[in-house]
């Protein structure tokens, strides 16, 4: 009979078992009902009566009888009162009072669970918590409702404090309902066999249920097997249950590990969900996830095996499971029902018993650093020789096991853990100590066992096997009493010494002369001593199970805390939850950065791993360029094979990152181009596209327009601008003319965004030729970090929905204010809240409360903070600690209590600016407002709510000392920037200089003249107001850095209408003179500086002030020197500044002539003439009419910027909206072919071209010049995923880009 057919037989048993043993939340009123009222007296123990009349079996509650409850005979914290409800019941809370008409209660208790009066369970709030609250007086009734019911047969009570004035006193209820179950109990030998039928589906989801308990680490627990050998197994190991799936007998492929300790002789509730293409695996009250793998393609069985794996010979029946099983469900069906009917599906071997007999080993628990168990020395104890045993259970890796004297306290034996190892020593007086070492690793958490025996040789043996042995010359027998765990803190010292640490753990079977401990005995003070113990239950915890360390960073623990390993993550802080790096480029940029790769976290604390990025911080915009596969203009190969040629591009960012950069920024742009001979873009004379592209979120969306144009158009840029070849045609490549075109534009809407694949489907006619280019994604505007909004009154807030941040929460903001205090956020639940304040002119708090009390954690400054500046408040609080930083002051932390409550319950509003309880609103502005990641939109919340304005001007005053080198900040709506129109340097903070390798024959010219105001509307070019209405000028500054081993050598020459000029050279002697002529009737004055040696390939800075006839001269670092001219003050109509050869000297001196016809051989940076800066006129505006360039102009790096690794600032092809229209082939720069984007052969072409470019570059080079320097980048390229096609994207370095002009 197949065991589908008997599911009438088990139907009734399945429902009860359904309905009581897996419904967590059960209802309250069917499951609630009084368990100790009922009870006979015998049916309560306790550790001592105070009197008869003070016995256990009057604490029930609400009675009078005896002395009105329990009262022990001691009031102390190893007190108990232990209920038996004479069978396993479910138990779902408890009640307590006091002792009627006394002054005896308990204020805090502990509640334990047991099944056999033995191993007790101590039930701990949020896994962690292990005291209730109590009452505070005699009659009043405190009941606490369980989290999870709980399942046992025994309930004790263990009183933690006591009125002060009192003593304990106790009465009792406890509520539940009848528990009823089915059980199996495996010996190692046995197991059961169910023949599974198939049966048609029900639902989609599929299960296994079980309950279990062992105290064997390591067994198989069970096997189920299918068709074509594919199987899935349930393996304890090393007290975790692992999820296996099997392909045949040899293939095992480990899928997730869950929970920790199962090996504690408790029960433990397993779930595996199998959906279509996942598990769900359940211990207890915790759930992972995990993917099934392809080739795991069925879940129907034909065989489960429980309590064996019948694949192992039986030479490895030590991993079978050794333990009890109860309510084991397949798919609602109840197994261990139809095995008690002997259902012909199912096969018993080996001693198969339906109850759970559980072995009786009494562990005591050493809680701390007080914790001490004494024995008697004598009892049974060999004189010529001794036999100690004990195992042990620990996370410390140091702690005393054993100690004792030798007699006559003639020596002291010490058996204690040393880095996770046993170490025995011994020292007696006169003789050299004996130290013995074995076993590794011993703070596992798992039971180990150690033996020390003495009698012709010393051993020292753990786990069975690991032996140390000695022969010391005298026996080793103990002279008094024994220590286990610590020594006693009062009395003779000398009666008990430890050298290391307390030890903290679980110890059971103590042995001594292989003689097993009754440590009852010793729990009832009948024999030894001890301090600080739990006896009769293992009290550890596994702080690593689950993990409260996030995003991948490693737990490690001891007996007390744990620790997060975050090193690798990305993320810092007590438990890996807070980013090490920026969200954006933007707040790179606010940080003072300039352009590099950086890591991005779009997410802060969220989800989203941090992506190496490049950020292109111009003086205009922060860029963000996310780099694909492809970016290169790629050439089409004709092909008669298909009809359509097809391209997918891989980002070097996650989906996640890539979504999160678009969706946070406020523009994106993709350029897209094509390139065409006969080669038709999107319009086939039938009307129907003949390519398309993919782009958008996930896999994409089938986009007809091209770059320039609008979504849905079909068009190309070209027909918005009515310039296309063919008038009657949207495209110019659809004019299918035999001269190339182009269509290109950018792509802007960042719903279509970024392009994913490209499909073009003119490609195979005869003569037909094309390429195409798809850009990297770049994108600026960080709608985050500028998003603000400004209080105007203490009483004005802004209200968003409840903040949930259960048990990591992280607060990130700026703000700027001109008050002295007020609350910045705060969010409060029933007795939870959290709270974000200024609480004065110089000091941030940071406070909450979990259920532990407030906790508070402050921050002072050395400056006022309200100065109207912003400052950044960085706030966290996690189950370890909570920390608080201000600005870039050193973060202040509290730790939280170990064994506290961990979970953040809030429930009402969270308040912005203000607050909801008495506390003082906030007046000023809070921007770029972070809640775990997420950024709250305070500029739409503001919009709608009274005294709330969007947004908050006025970031000069915070970043304007960003601006260098004479740049001036510029305030925006939502940003600043740096104008750098006034600076001879360039960049997001006019930080990065522009120098230039001047051959002899190189000349740059810049006409004052061509700058003029134009007169019809008096407008003019910003950076030439200094000299308007007219070039006259009775002064000027000048400033220039230069590299040369040239002399005499001219290098800037400033000329005028009247004969008048200034220049700046270098004469025969090294040394740097500046010649004046400001009257045409006069000779030239000469100022020489006495600074030598500066024609020796070194930079050098000069500078050359002039106010009507006073004159100074600073090089480098030198002293100034001060010159006075005897001329005229006055330098009339000048006309042109010129930098390196001088093509007309009209009106020079002849040997100033001579000198300027030579040139100039070397490097020039940073030259500014008043405001004007000739070479980024010649270099970032080349097609300006004021410069005139003669000979090669070389773009280097020898100005002062050189060593910052981010000042190379990347330019990009702006392309043309819409479409060059040419008669010649497209340039490709290292055109790639198709064919060569397979494998290594492009890394191979890459390498090629790249090598070739670095030698004509050393080729080119010419004796004198200075050698251009590489760009540095701010982390290490070769981690970003696409780094060959990103670093030819960018193309060659500012430092390496050749101008003709």
């Amino acid at each position: 009979m197949g065991l589908w057919t008997s599911r009438r037989r088990g139907t009734n048993t399945w429902l009860v078992l359904m309905l009581v043993s897996w419904c967590v939340d059960i209802n309250a009123e069917t499951c609630r009902r009084p368990l100790v009222s009922s009870l006979s007296p015998s049916s309560f123990r306790s550790s001592s009566q105070l009197s008869s009349s003070h016995g256990p079996g009057f604490a029930k509650l609400n009675r009078r009888e005896g002395a009105g409850g329990w009262s022990p005979l001691d009031s102390d914290k190893y007190q108990w009162l232990e209920v038996d409800l004479g069978g396993r019941t479910q138990i779902t809370s408890v009640s307590t009072q006091g002792r009627y008409g006394s002054s005896d209660w308990q204020t805090a208790y502990q509640l334990m669970f047991s099944d056999t009066g033995h191993n007790w369970r101590q039930y701990r709030w949020e896994g962690r918590i292990g005291a209730f609250p109590g009452n505070s007086n005699a009659d009043s009734v405190v009941q606490h409702n369980l989290q999870h019911p709980v399942i046992a047969r025994f309930v004790r009570v263990a009183p933690l404090r006591w009125n002060s004035n009192g003593r304990i006193g106790l009465r009792l209820e406890a509520y539940g309902c009848p528990y009823n179950s089915d059980t199996v109990s495996f010996d190692g030998d046995s197991s059961l066999i169910f023949k599974l039928t198939q049966r048609p589906r029900q639902t989609s989801t599929n299960t296994i249920h079980l309950t279990f308990k062992t105290m064997r680490n390591s067994g198989f627990l069970l096997h189920a097997e299918g068709r074509n050998e594919l199987g899935l197994t349930l393996e304890l190991q090393d007290g975790r249950l692992l999820l296996l799936l099997r392909k045949g007998k040899s293939s095992r492929q480990h899928l997730v590990s869950l929970g920790s300790l199962l090996d504690d002789q408790h029960w433990h509730r397993i779930a595996v969900e199998q959906h279509s293409s996942h598990f769900n695996l359940t211990v207890d009250k915790n759930t992972k996830w995990v993917v099934i793998p392809p080739w795991f393609t069925h879940w129907d069985y034909d065989q489960m095996t429980v309590g064996a794996d019948q694949n192992l010979d039986s030479q490895n029946s030590i991993r079978n499971f050794h333990g009890c099983v109860e309510n084991l469900l397949y798919d609602g069906q109840n197994l261990i029902d139809l095995a008690k009917q002997r259902d012909q599906s199912v096969t018993a071997m080996g001693n198969v018993t339906f109850s759970c007999s559980e072995p009786v080993f009494v562990a005591v628990t050493f809680t701390g650093p007080r914790s001490f168990l004494r024995l008697p020395g004598d009892i049974g104890l060999h004189s010529a020789g001794v036999s100690l045993g004990l195992q042990f259970r620990t996370w410390d890796t140091e702690g005393l096991l054993l100690t004792f004297d030798l007699p006559k306290r003639d020596g002291t034996v010490w058996l204690h853990l040393r880095d996770a190892k046993v170490h025995l020593q011994i020292h007696k007086a006169g003789r050299p100590p004996v130290e013995l070492k074995a076993g590794s690793c011993l703070n596992d958490g798992q039971w180990h066992s150690v033996d020390l025996r003495s009698r012709r040789h010393l051993t020292v043996t753990v786990d069975g096997t690991e032996v140390a042995s000695a022969s010391p010359t005298y026996p080793i027998t103990p002279g008094g009493h024994l220590f286990y765990g610590g020594c006693p803190a009062e009395g003779n010292g000398r009666s008990c010494r430890n050298p290391s640490s307390a030890f903290q753990g679980c110890m059971r079977l103590l042995t001594v002369e292989d003689e097993l401990v009754d440590l009852i005995k010793v729990q009832q003070r009948l024999m030894g001593d001890y301090s600080n113990l739990q006896i009769d239950m293992c009290g550890i915890m596994d702080r690593c199970s689950p993990s409260y360390c996030e995003h991948g960073g490693s737990c490690t623990q001891s007996w007390s805390t744990f620790d997060c390993k975050c090193s690798g993550t990305g993320y810092g802080g007590a438990t890996c939850h807070s980013s090490i790096y920026e969200r954006s480029c933007e707040a790179y940029k606010h940080r003072g950065n300039t352009s590099g790769y950086y890591y991005i976290d779009a997410d802060g604390s969220g989800p989203i791993k941090p992506q190496l990025l490049f950020c292109n911080m111009t003086e205009d915009e922060t860029w963000t360029v996310v780099q694909h596969n492809n970016t290169e203009l790629t050439k089409i190969q004709p092909s008669t094979e298909r009809s359509q040629h097809l391209t997918h591009f891989e980002y070097a960012a996650d989906e996640e990152q890539l979504m999160a950069t678009i969706n946070q920024s406020e523009y994106c742009e993709q350029e897209l181009a094509y390139h065409c001979r006969k080669s038709r873009l999107l319009n086939s004379p039938e009307g129907g596209p003949l390519s398309w592209w993919v782009g958008g979120p996930g896999t994409g969306q089938r986009q007809t327009y091209w770059g320039g144009a609008l979504p849905g158009s079909q068009q190309c840029a070209c027909s918005l601008q009515e310039n296309c070849l063919d008038p009657k045609r949207h495209c110019n490549c659809d004019a299918d003319r035999t001269v190339w075109s182009s269509d290109s534009g950018l792509l802007t809407h960042k719903e279509s965004l970024p392009v994913r694949s490209l499909v073009l489907g003119d490609v195979r006619r005869p003569g037909s030729e094309s390429s195409y280019q798809v850009g990297p994604l770049r994108c600026y505007g960080d709608k985050s970090i500028w998003n603000a909004a400004f209080f105007a009154k203490e009483t004005s807030y802004l209200h968003f929905p409840t903040f949930h941040g259960e048990l990591s929460a992280d607060i990130s903001l700026l703000f700027k204010t001109t008050s002295s205090s007020g609350v910045l956020l705060e969010n409060l639940g029933i007795r939870d809240f959290i709270r974000l304040e200024l609480s004065s002119p110089t000091e941030v708090v940071f406070s909450f409360d979990v259920g532990n009390g407030p906790l508070e954690v402050s921050v002072k400054a050395g400056v006022p903070l309200n100065d109207d500046r912003w400052h950044r408040i960085q706030a966290e609080r996690n189950v370890r600690e909570a920390s608080l930083r201000l600005d870039e002051l050193p973060a202040a932390t509290q730790e939280a209590p170990a064994d506290g409550h961990i979970h953040l319950q809030l429930n009402s509003q969270l308040f912005v600016g203000g607050t909801a309880s008495r506390q003082k609103g906030f007046r000023g502005c809070i921007r770029s407002l972070q809640l775990n990641g997420v950024t709250l939109d305070l500029e739409e919340r503001a919009k709608v709510t009274p005294g709330v304005q969007a947004g908050c001007p006025g970031h000069c005053g915070t970043y304007g000392g960003l601006c260098q080198n004479q740049g001036r900040c510029v305030e925006g709506i939502r940003s600043f920037s740096c104008d750098c129109s006034s600076s001879a340097f360039t960049g997001a903070f006019c930080d990065q200089d522009v120098s230039v390798a001047f051959e002899p024959e190189t000349s740059l010219s810049y006409s004052f003249e061509e700058n003029l105001p134009n007169e019809s509307n008096g407008s003019s070019r910003s950076h030439l107001s200094p000299f308007l209405p007219n070039l006259n000028l009775r002064g000027e500054n000048v400033s220039l850095s230069f590299r040369s081993a040239q002399s005499p050598a001219l290098f800037l020459y400033v000329s005028s209408r009247r004969r008048q000029y200034l220049a700046l050279l270098l004469n025969k002697q090294e040394q740097l003179e500046v010649r004046y002529r400001l009257e045409s009737s006069r000779e030239e004055e000469i100022l020489r500086s006495r600074v030598r040696s500066l024609a020796n390939g070194q930079l050098h800075s000069v500078s050359v002030s002039r106010l009507a006839d006073s004159v100074t001269i600073q090089v480098d670092q030198h002293s100034k020197e001060h010159f006075n001219m005897t001329s005229g003050v006055e330098f009339s109509d000048i006309r042109s500044l010129t930098l390196g050869r001088v093509h007309n000297s009209q009106g020079l001196d002849p040997a100033l002539a001579q000198l300027g016809s030579l040139g100039f051989a070397g490097c020039l940076s940073a030259i500014l003439f008043n405001s004007i800066s000739p070479l980024k006129a010649a270099l970032l505006r080349p097609r300006a009419g004021s410069v005139v360039v003669r000979g090669p102009l070389i773009r280097s790096s020898c100005g002062p910027a050189a060593a910052n690794p981010h000042a190379a600032e990347n330019t990009h092809h702006q392309p043309d909206q819409s479409g060059s229209v040419g008669g010649g082939q497209p340039l490709v720069n290292a055109l790639r072919s198709d064919s060569a984007l397979i494998g290594g052969l492009m890394v191979v072409i890459f390498g090629i071209v790249a090598a070739l470019a670095i030698l004509i570059r050393l080729l080119y080079r010419r004796k004198g010049t200075c050698q251009n320097q590489e760009l540095t980048k701010t982390e290490d390229s070769n981690r970003l995923q696409f780094t060959s096609q990103t670093i030819s994207q960018f193309g060659p370095t500012e430092s390496q880009k050749e101008y003709f002009i």
